[in-house]
């Protein structure tokens, strides 16, 4: 999927509101066509798509960046998972765990988005900070 654009370029504020900018919106729109058309060419879809409507979600996405230092590795999730989840007709509050990561690519800047059922609702936390 395409890199989301940068969170300077998601909103945009008017008559005093934040809203989804037209960017933030051409973004959703293409992403959708772009996870139904996959989603569309998998035999398993009706499988996969019942799963994923009925588990707790756990959602990994590994950003390719043209430079590491221009853009946070979190500052394109929300729109990501939202771009997603809508494409496929979920509701994104099902996500239970996420997994971010930052790689470079100058060549072919992109996400590359990988949605699981998950069964762990809650792991008891390895260390406290």
């Amino acid at each position: 999927m395409p890199v989301p654009p940068s969170i300077n370029h998601q909103y945009a504020t008017v008559n005093g509101r934040r809203l989804l900018s037209s960017t933030g919106r051409t973004y959703k729109i293409q992403v959708g066509r772009q996870v139904w058309a996959a989603l569309s060419q998998s035999p398993d879809r009706h499988t996969l798509m019942s799963r994923l409507q009925t588990a707790p979600l756990a959602l990994s996405i590994r950003f390719f960046f043209t430079s590491s230092l221009r853009r946070d590795v979190d500052g394109g999730l929300k729109i990501a998972q939202d771009a997603l989840c809508e494409g496929l007709g979920l509701n994104d509050n099902r996500i239970v765990e996420t997994h971010l990561f930052k790689d470079l690519d100058k060549a072919n800047p992109r996400i590359e988005v990988f949605l699981s059922a998950t069964t762990n609702l809650s792991r008891p936390p390895s260390s406290r900070l």
